[in-house]
Protein backbone atom coordinates (compact mmCIF):
# COMPACT_ATOMS: atom_id res chain seq x y z
CA UNK A 1 0.00 0.00 0.00
CA UNK A 2 1.51 3.35 -1.14
CA UNK A 3 1.91 6.32 1.46
CA UNK A 4 -0.79 8.27 1.07
CA UNK A 5 -0.86 11.98 2.01
CA UNK A 6 -3.82 14.26 2.71
CA UNK A 7 -3.95 18.41 2.82
CA UNK A 8 -7.24 20.01 5.22
CA UNK A 9 -8.84 21.00 2.30
CA UNK A 10 -9.08 16.75 1.06
CA UNK A 11 -10.14 15.77 4.89
CA UNK A 12 -12.71 18.70 4.68
CA UNK A 13 -14.06 17.59 0.91
CA UNK A 14 -14.42 14.09 2.38
CA UNK A 15 -15.55 14.65 5.80
CA UNK A 16 -18.58 16.79 4.16
CA UNK A 17 -19.25 14.10 1.51
CA UNK A 18 -20.18 11.39 3.89
CA UNK A 19 -23.32 9.15 3.13
CA UNK A 20 -24.98 8.93 6.47
CA UNK A 21 -23.81 4.84 6.24
CA UNK A 22 -20.06 5.94 6.10
CA UNK A 23 -20.64 8.31 8.84
CA UNK A 24 -22.22 5.48 10.65
CA UNK A 25 -19.34 3.45 10.08
CA UNK A 26 -16.41 6.12 11.93
CA UNK A 27 -18.79 6.19 14.92
CA UNK A 28 -18.56 2.64 15.40
CA UNK A 29 -14.63 2.64 14.96
CA UNK A 30 -14.12 4.87 17.28
CA UNK A 31 -17.03 3.97 19.47
CA UNK A 32 -15.43 0.45 19.32
CA UNK A 33 -12.18 1.71 20.15
CA UNK A 34 -13.18 3.88 22.82
CA UNK A 35 -14.96 1.11 24.87
CA UNK A 36 -12.07 -1.19 23.97
CA UNK A 37 -9.62 1.59 26.01
CA UNK A 38 -11.81 2.15 28.92
CA UNK A 39 -12.47 -1.02 29.86
CA UNK A 40 -9.59 -2.95 28.33
CA UNK A 41 -11.41 -5.58 26.76
CA UNK A 42 -8.54 -6.49 24.51
CA UNK A 43 -5.58 -6.44 26.97
CA UNK A 44 -3.42 -8.31 25.34
CA UNK A 45 -3.24 -6.08 22.35
CA UNK A 46 -5.31 -3.03 24.05
CA UNK A 47 -4.64 0.63 22.75
CA UNK A 48 -1.66 2.60 24.36
CA UNK A 49 -1.84 5.81 25.29
CA UNK A 50 1.41 7.49 26.68
CA UNK A 51 0.99 10.80 27.85
CA UNK A 52 1.68 13.66 25.39
CA UNK A 53 5.26 15.78 25.63
CA UNK A 54 5.89 19.52 24.41
CA UNK A 55 8.92 21.06 23.15
CA UNK A 56 9.70 24.87 23.27
CA UNK A 57 11.47 26.70 20.42
CA UNK A 58 14.39 29.14 22.16
CA UNK A 59 14.27 31.38 19.11
CA UNK A 60 10.58 31.61 17.51
CA UNK A 61 8.70 30.55 20.93
CA UNK A 62 6.99 27.82 19.26
CA UNK A 63 5.63 25.54 21.81
CA UNK A 64 5.35 22.15 19.81
CA UNK A 65 2.86 19.13 21.34
CA UNK A 66 3.64 14.96 20.47
CA UNK A 67 0.49 13.60 21.26
CA UNK A 68 1.40 9.37 20.44
CA UNK A 69 -0.79 6.35 20.21
CA UNK A 70 -1.07 2.58 19.56
CA UNK A 71 -3.37 0.00 18.81
CA UNK A 72 -4.75 -2.98 16.93
CA UNK A 73 -5.09 -1.00 13.85
CA UNK A 74 -1.42 0.52 13.82
CA UNK A 75 0.42 3.63 15.49
CA UNK A 76 0.21 7.32 15.26
CA UNK A 77 1.89 10.85 16.04
CA UNK A 78 -0.11 13.46 16.20
CA UNK A 79 2.48 16.72 15.93
CA UNK A 80 1.35 20.20 16.71
CA UNK A 81 3.15 23.65 16.62
CA UNK A 82 1.73 27.02 18.17
CA UNK A 83 3.29 30.22 19.35
CA UNK A 84 3.49 30.15 22.66
CA UNK A 85 0.24 31.35 24.67
CA UNK A 86 2.70 33.40 27.06
CA UNK A 87 4.99 34.75 24.10
CA UNK A 88 1.81 35.87 21.86
CA UNK A 89 1.22 38.98 24.25
CA UNK A 90 4.71 40.43 23.29
CA UNK A 91 4.11 42.35 20.20
CA UNK A 92 8.17 42.24 19.24
CA UNK A 93 7.26 38.51 18.68
CA UNK A 94 6.44 37.43 15.37
CA UNK A 95 2.84 35.77 15.10
CA UNK A 96 3.18 32.00 13.92
CA UNK A 97 -0.26 30.37 12.50
CA UNK A 98 -1.04 26.88 14.27
CA UNK A 99 0.24 23.87 11.97
CA UNK A 100 0.93 20.31 12.22
CA UNK A 101 0.76 16.76 10.61
CA UNK A 102 -0.70 13.69 11.98
CA UNK A 103 1.97 10.81 10.97
CA UNK A 104 0.10 6.94 10.86
CA UNK A 105 1.99 3.53 10.62
CA UNK A 106 0.36 0.14 10.45
CA UNK A 107 0.89 -2.32 12.70
CA UNK A 108 4.31 -3.37 11.13
CA UNK A 109 5.77 0.09 11.76
CA UNK A 110 5.81 0.78 7.86
CA UNK A 111 4.15 4.44 6.48
CA UNK A 112 0.37 4.37 6.43
CA UNK A 113 -0.18 8.18 5.96
CA UNK A 114 0.28 12.04 6.30
CA UNK A 115 -2.85 14.20 7.52
CA UNK A 116 -3.17 17.26 7.86
CA UNK A 117 -4.83 17.58 11.19
CA UNK A 118 -7.05 20.44 11.93
CA UNK A 119 -10.51 19.12 10.69
CA UNK A 120 -9.44 15.95 11.36
CA UNK A 121 -9.16 16.66 15.22
CA UNK A 122 -12.57 19.21 15.10
CA UNK A 123 -14.05 15.91 13.20
CA UNK A 124 -12.80 13.30 15.77
CA UNK A 125 -13.70 15.17 18.75
CA UNK A 126 -17.55 16.40 17.60
CA UNK A 127 -17.63 12.73 16.44
CA UNK A 128 -17.24 11.48 20.25
CA UNK A 129 -19.75 13.60 21.27
CA UNK A 130 -21.90 12.37 18.56
CA UNK A 131 -21.81 8.87 20.29
CA UNK A 132 -23.85 10.64 23.44
CA UNK A 133 -25.64 12.89 20.60
CA UNK A 134 -27.09 9.40 19.42
CA UNK A 135 -28.65 8.24 22.75
CA UNK A 136 -30.39 11.75 22.97
CA UNK A 137 -34.54 11.38 22.67
CA UNK A 138 -35.59 15.14 21.76
CA UNK A 139 -32.68 17.08 19.17
CA UNK A 140 -34.59 19.91 18.30
CA UNK A 141 -32.76 23.01 19.22
CA UNK A 142 -29.22 23.74 19.27
CA UNK A 143 -26.94 26.02 21.22
CA UNK A 144 -23.06 26.13 20.32
CA UNK A 145 -20.76 28.88 21.80
CA UNK A 146 -17.55 28.87 19.20
CA UNK A 147 -17.51 29.65 15.75
CA UNK A 148 -14.07 28.01 14.88
CA UNK A 149 -13.74 24.47 13.41
CA UNK A 150 -14.81 22.41 16.83
CA UNK A 151 -18.08 24.35 16.95
CA UNK A 152 -18.59 24.09 13.19
CA UNK A 153 -18.13 20.31 13.40
CA UNK A 154 -20.34 19.68 16.56
CA UNK A 155 -23.20 21.28 14.47
CA UNK A 156 -22.63 19.51 11.34
CA UNK A 157 -22.39 15.78 12.31
CA UNK A 158 -25.67 16.67 14.43
CA UNK A 159 -27.22 17.76 10.83
CA UNK A 160 -26.26 14.67 9.56
CA UNK A 161 -27.26 12.49 12.61
CA UNK A 162 -30.58 14.68 13.52
CA UNK A 163 -31.03 17.24 10.57
CA UNK A 164 -35.33 15.70 9.92
CA UNK A 165 -35.48 16.94 14.01
CA UNK A 166 -33.62 19.80 14.03
CA UNK A 167 -35.29 23.33 13.99
CA UNK A 168 -32.89 25.96 15.36
CA UNK A 169 -29.39 26.56 15.91
CA UNK A 170 -27.93 29.46 17.45
CA UNK A 171 -24.35 30.18 17.56
CA UNK A 172 -23.21 32.67 20.44
CA UNK A 173 -20.12 34.30 19.79
CA UNK A 174 -17.94 36.96 21.98
CA UNK A 175 -17.94 39.20 18.52
CA UNK A 176 -19.55 39.47 15.52
CA UNK A 177 -16.18 38.48 13.84
CA UNK A 178 -15.82 37.25 9.73
CA UNK A 179 -14.97 33.68 11.53
CA UNK A 180 -18.72 33.72 13.41
CA UNK A 181 -20.45 35.14 9.75
CA UNK A 182 -17.90 32.39 7.65
CA UNK A 183 -19.34 29.65 9.79
CA UNK A 184 -22.99 30.22 9.44
CA UNK A 185 -22.26 30.58 5.51
CA UNK A 186 -20.63 27.54 5.54
CA UNK A 187 -23.80 25.53 6.43
CA UNK A 188 -25.19 27.90 4.05
CA UNK A 189 -23.53 27.07 1.05
CA UNK A 190 -24.10 23.13 1.63
CA UNK A 191 -25.75 21.80 -1.14
CA UNK A 192 -29.34 21.65 -1.65
CA UNK A 193 -29.73 17.93 -2.31
CA UNK A 194 -27.19 17.15 1.04
CA UNK A 195 -29.50 19.35 3.20
CA UNK A 196 -32.75 17.87 1.87
CA UNK A 197 -31.17 14.11 2.68
CA UNK A 198 -30.05 15.25 5.94
CA UNK A 199 -33.44 16.92 6.85
CA UNK A 200 -32.68 20.49 7.84
CA UNK A 201 -33.90 22.34 4.72
CA UNK A 202 -35.87 24.10 7.20
CA UNK A 203 -33.86 24.80 10.01
CA UNK A 204 -32.88 28.33 11.12
CA UNK A 205 -29.59 29.45 11.96
CA UNK A 206 -29.26 32.55 14.14
CA UNK A 207 -26.17 34.34 15.61
CA UNK A 208 -25.97 36.26 19.19
CA UNK A 209 -23.56 37.89 20.61
CA UNK A 210 -22.88 40.54 24.25
CA UNK A 211 -23.13 43.41 21.62
CA UNK A 212 -26.45 43.13 20.78
CA UNK A 213 -28.90 44.77 23.37
CA UNK A 214 -31.45 42.09 24.03
CA UNK A 215 -28.61 39.49 25.04
CA UNK A 216 -28.98 38.89 28.20
CA UNK A 217 -32.69 37.68 27.46
CA UNK A 218 -31.80 36.07 24.13
CA UNK A 219 -29.27 34.22 26.28
CA UNK A 220 -31.09 32.98 28.96
CA UNK A 221 -33.78 31.52 26.13
CA UNK A 222 -31.36 29.89 23.94
CA UNK A 223 -30.02 27.95 26.52
CA UNK A 224 -33.41 27.17 28.11
CA UNK A 225 -34.84 26.14 25.34
CA UNK A 226 -31.57 24.22 23.74
CA UNK A 227 -32.03 20.31 23.77
CA UNK A 228 -28.19 20.38 23.36
CA UNK A 229 -25.41 22.56 24.22
CA UNK A 230 -22.31 22.97 22.80
CA UNK A 231 -19.24 25.01 24.36
CA UNK A 232 -16.26 25.15 22.06
CA UNK A 233 -14.08 27.95 23.33
CA UNK A 234 -10.83 28.39 24.67
CA UNK A 235 -12.47 30.77 27.67
CA UNK A 236 -11.02 30.64 30.98
CA UNK A 237 -14.12 31.88 32.59
CA UNK A 238 -17.87 30.63 32.56
CA UNK A 239 -19.69 31.10 29.26
CA UNK A 240 -23.15 31.47 30.80
CA UNK A 241 -24.70 31.85 34.71
CA UNK A 242 -25.50 28.40 35.59
CA UNK A 243 -28.65 29.29 37.93
CA UNK A 244 -30.36 29.42 34.00
CA UNK A 245 -30.20 25.50 34.30
CA UNK A 246 -29.56 24.43 37.92
CA UNK A 247 -32.73 26.12 39.15
CA UNK A 248 -36.00 24.70 39.54
CA UNK A 249 -36.83 26.00 36.11
CA UNK A 250 -33.98 25.08 34.34
CA UNK A 251 -34.01 21.60 35.64
CA UNK A 252 -37.33 20.66 34.08
CA UNK A 253 -35.66 19.84 31.40
CA UNK A 254 -32.95 17.22 30.20
CA UNK A 255 -30.40 18.54 28.03
CA UNK A 256 -26.80 16.90 26.87
CA UNK A 257 -24.27 19.52 28.08
CA UNK A 258 -20.59 18.91 25.83
CA UNK A 259 -17.78 20.80 26.94
CA UNK A 260 -14.52 20.36 24.65
CA UNK A 261 -12.98 23.97 24.01
CA UNK A 262 -11.34 23.90 27.54
CA UNK A 263 -8.37 21.93 27.77
CA UNK A 264 -5.83 23.58 29.92
CA UNK A 265 -6.36 23.60 34.27
CA UNK A 266 -6.76 27.78 33.87
CA UNK A 267 -9.58 27.26 31.39
CA UNK A 268 -13.30 26.49 32.17
CA UNK A 269 -16.15 26.95 29.63
CA UNK A 270 -19.23 25.73 32.51
CA UNK A 271 -20.24 27.03 35.72
CA UNK A 272 -18.92 25.54 38.98
CA UNK A 273 -22.87 25.24 40.37
CA UNK A 274 -23.57 23.12 36.96
CA UNK A 275 -20.61 21.04 37.38
CA UNK A 276 -21.80 20.21 41.31
CA UNK A 277 -25.27 19.73 39.77
CA UNK A 278 -24.25 17.09 37.91
CA UNK A 279 -22.19 15.09 40.86
CA UNK A 280 -24.64 15.65 43.41
CA UNK A 281 -26.10 12.35 44.72
CA UNK A 282 -30.28 12.87 45.63
CA UNK A 283 -30.14 10.42 48.80
CA UNK A 284 -34.08 11.04 48.85
CA UNK A 285 -36.43 12.99 46.00
CA UNK A 286 -37.72 16.25 47.41
CA UNK A 287 -41.54 16.80 46.00
CA UNK A 288 -40.42 18.59 43.39
CA UNK A 289 -38.19 15.92 42.35
CA UNK A 290 -40.65 13.80 39.81
CA UNK A 291 -40.61 17.59 37.88
CA UNK A 292 -36.96 17.75 37.35
CA UNK A 293 -35.13 15.49 34.46
CA UNK A 294 -32.76 13.02 36.04
CA UNK A 295 -29.75 13.29 37.14
CA UNK A 296 -26.99 10.65 36.54
CA UNK A 297 -24.69 11.56 39.51
CA UNK A 298 -21.58 11.59 37.09
CA UNK A 299 -19.56 13.70 34.33
CA UNK A 300 -18.94 11.96 31.31
CA UNK A 301 -15.58 12.59 30.48
CA UNK A 302 -13.57 11.14 27.17
CA UNK A 303 -10.54 9.90 29.30
CA UNK A 304 -9.84 10.01 32.95
CA UNK A 305 -6.00 10.89 33.49
CA UNK A 306 -6.33 13.60 31.37
CA UNK A 307 -9.10 15.22 32.71
CA UNK A 308 -7.98 15.27 35.99
CA UNK A 309 -5.06 16.72 34.54
CA UNK A 310 -6.46 18.94 32.19
CA UNK A 311 -9.70 20.11 32.50
CA UNK A 312 -10.53 23.31 34.88
CA UNK A 313 -13.72 22.84 35.21
CA UNK A 314 -12.43 19.19 37.09
CA UNK A 315 -10.08 20.87 38.79
CA UNK A 316 -11.60 24.08 40.12
CA UNK A 317 -14.60 22.36 41.40
CA UNK A 318 -12.57 19.61 43.07
CA UNK A 319 -14.85 16.80 41.59
CA UNK A 320 -14.32 13.45 43.04
CA UNK A 321 -12.58 11.15 40.45
CA UNK A 322 -15.16 8.66 41.35
CA UNK A 323 -17.60 10.86 39.97
CA UNK A 324 -15.95 10.67 36.34
CA UNK A 325 -17.08 7.60 33.86
CA UNK A 326 -15.41 7.53 30.63
CA UNK A 327 -17.15 7.62 27.56
CA UNK A 328 -15.62 4.22 26.54
CA UNK A 329 -17.63 2.77 29.18
CA UNK A 330 -20.77 4.03 27.81
CA UNK A 331 -21.03 3.45 23.66
CA UNK A 332 -21.08 0.44 22.99
CA UNK A 333 -24.80 0.76 24.65
CA UNK A 334 -26.64 1.66 21.85
CA UNK A 335 -26.85 -2.17 21.72
CA UNK A 336 -29.77 -1.76 24.28
CA UNK A 337 -31.66 0.43 21.82
CA UNK A 338 -32.36 -3.21 19.94
CA UNK A 339 -33.49 -4.64 23.09
CA UNK A 340 -35.54 -2.01 24.58
CA UNK A 341 -38.91 -2.17 23.95
CA UNK A 342 -42.20 0.63 25.43
CA UNK A 343 -42.77 -2.18 27.80
CA UNK A 344 -39.27 -2.20 29.02
CA UNK A 345 -39.68 1.50 29.57
CA UNK A 346 -42.83 1.76 31.43
CA UNK A 347 -42.00 -1.19 33.76
CA UNK A 348 -38.55 0.54 34.51
CA UNK A 349 -40.17 4.05 35.21
CA UNK A 350 -40.54 3.07 39.23
CA UNK A 351 -37.22 2.48 40.22
CA UNK A 352 -35.49 4.74 37.64
CA UNK A 353 -34.37 7.48 40.57
CA UNK A 354 -32.58 5.01 42.81
CA UNK A 355 -31.03 3.18 40.19
CA UNK A 356 -29.55 6.48 38.86
CA UNK A 357 -28.74 7.25 42.48
CA UNK A 358 -26.50 3.88 42.19
CA UNK A 359 -24.76 6.16 39.34
CA UNK A 360 -23.29 8.51 42.34
CA UNK A 361 -20.86 5.45 42.49
CA UNK A 362 -21.16 4.42 46.49
CA UNK A 363 -18.58 1.99 46.11
CA UNK A 364 -16.47 4.47 45.79
CA UNK A 365 -15.24 3.32 42.27
CA UNK A 366 -14.49 5.34 39.20
CA UNK A 367 -16.65 2.89 36.72
CA UNK A 368 -19.81 1.98 35.60
CA UNK A 369 -19.62 -1.27 37.21
CA UNK A 370 -21.37 -0.38 39.75
CA UNK A 371 -24.11 0.72 38.43
CA UNK A 372 -25.16 -3.50 37.03
CA UNK A 373 -22.82 -5.60 39.41
CA UNK A 374 -23.09 -5.42 43.14
CA UNK A 375 -19.40 -6.71 43.50
CA UNK A 376 -16.96 -3.47 43.40
CA UNK A 377 -14.54 -3.35 40.13
CA UNK A 378 -11.36 -2.13 40.31
CA UNK A 379 -10.04 1.41 40.94
CA UNK A 380 -8.46 2.97 36.95
CA UNK A 381 -4.74 3.13 37.11
CA UNK A 382 -3.48 6.02 37.22
CA UNK A 383 0.11 4.54 35.94
CA UNK A 384 2.99 7.59 34.14
CA UNK A 385 2.13 6.38 30.69
CA UNK A 386 -1.22 6.25 30.67
CA UNK A 387 -1.56 2.78 28.87
CA UNK A 388 -3.98 0.50 29.78
CA UNK A 389 -2.08 -3.02 30.42
CA UNK A 390 -2.76 -3.87 34.11
CA UNK A 391 -6.10 -5.34 35.01
CA UNK A 392 -7.09 -2.38 37.21
CA UNK A 393 -8.57 -0.77 33.83
CA UNK A 394 -11.02 -3.54 33.41
CA UNK A 395 -14.60 -3.49 33.75
CA UNK A 396 -14.85 -7.20 32.75
CA UNK A 397 -18.99 -7.62 33.03
CA UNK A 398 -19.80 -4.53 32.38
CA UNK A 399 -21.20 -4.99 28.80
CA UNK A 400 -21.51 -9.20 29.05
CA UNK A 401 -24.53 -8.86 31.27
CA UNK A 402 -26.66 -10.27 29.59
CA UNK A 403 -28.09 -13.72 30.43
CA UNK A 404 -30.60 -16.24 29.84
CA UNK A 405 -30.68 -17.32 33.32
CA UNK A 406 -33.92 -15.32 34.06
CA UNK A 407 -32.95 -14.84 37.24
CA UNK A 408 -33.50 -12.20 39.84
CA UNK A 409 -30.06 -10.59 39.83
CA UNK A 410 -30.37 -10.34 35.97
CA UNK A 411 -34.26 -8.77 36.07
CA UNK A 412 -32.35 -5.79 38.49
CA UNK A 413 -29.60 -5.38 36.11
CA UNK A 414 -31.73 -5.27 33.48
CA UNK A 415 -33.56 -2.80 35.60
CA UNK A 416 -30.50 -0.56 35.92
CA UNK A 417 -29.88 -1.02 32.40
CA UNK A 418 -33.43 0.36 31.40
CA UNK A 419 -32.37 3.20 34.29
CA UNK A 420 -28.70 4.48 32.50
CA UNK A 421 -30.59 4.69 29.26
CA UNK A 422 -33.50 6.46 30.26
CA UNK A 423 -30.85 9.03 31.77
CA UNK A 424 -28.38 8.95 28.83
CA UNK A 425 -32.14 9.29 26.53
CA UNK A 426 -33.64 12.15 28.84
CA UNK A 427 -31.59 12.96 30.87
CA UNK A 428 -29.11 15.62 32.10
CA UNK A 429 -25.85 14.63 30.67
CA UNK A 430 -22.49 16.82 31.00
CA UNK A 431 -20.05 15.60 28.81
CA UNK A 432 -15.97 16.62 29.12
CA UNK A 433 -13.03 16.48 26.39
CA UNK A 434 -9.76 17.26 26.64
CA UNK A 435 -8.46 14.89 23.89
CA UNK A 436 -7.32 11.66 23.08
CA UNK A 437 -4.72 10.24 21.10
CA UNK A 438 -6.37 6.89 19.94
CA UNK A 439 -8.67 9.30 18.69
CA UNK A 440 -6.69 10.62 16.19
CA UNK A 441 -5.09 7.11 15.35
CA UNK A 442 -8.48 4.87 14.47
CA UNK A 443 -10.23 7.74 12.98
CA UNK A 444 -6.74 8.86 10.83
CA UNK A 445 -6.53 5.44 9.95
CA UNK A 446 -10.10 4.97 8.59
CA UNK A 447 -10.15 8.46 7.24
CA UNK A 448 -7.08 7.24 5.34
CA UNK A 449 -9.20 3.64 3.80
CA UNK A 450 -11.89 6.05 2.49
CA UNK A 451 -9.74 8.27 0.97
CA UNK A 452 -8.15 5.48 -0.90
CA UNK A 453 -11.35 4.12 -2.07
CA UNK A 454 -12.43 7.47 -3.04
CA UNK A 455 -8.87 7.97 -4.95
CA UNK A 456 -8.64 11.53 -2.85
CA UNK A 457 -4.99 12.70 -1.78
CA UNK A 458 -1.37 12.09 -3.08
CA UNK A 459 0.26 8.49 -3.45
CA UNK A 460 3.47 7.67 -2.57
CA UNK A 461 4.86 4.32 -3.82
CA UNK A 462 7.48 2.64 -2.36
CA UNK A 463 7.89 5.59 0.31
Amino acid sequence: MPLTILSDDQVNAIFEGLTPDELDEFRSVLSEALHEFSTNVKAEEGFQQPRGVTTLHAETQVKTSYLSSCGPCGMGCKVVSRLNPEASKDPKVKHINPNGVLTLFKPDGSPLGLVHPSALTAFRTALASACLLNRRNHVKTITVFGSGMQAYWHVRLALMMRGSTIKHVNVINRSFSSNATGMLKKFGVIPQHIKQREGWTEAQFGLLTPSFHEYNRLIKDQIRDADVIYCCTPSQEDLFDGSLLTSHEGRKKGRLIVAVGSHAPNMRELPDDLIQMAVKHHDKPHRHFHKHAKDGGVIIVDNLEGVLKEAGEIIMGKVDPHHLVELGELVMLHRLALEESDTDVASSQASISSDLDQLDVNDRVPSMSTVFNKTPGSPRSSSPTGSNGSDSRKSSSLFHFRKNSGSSSDTERKKKEDGLSLWLRDGTVVYKSVGLGLMDLVVGVHLIQIANEKKIGTHVEGF
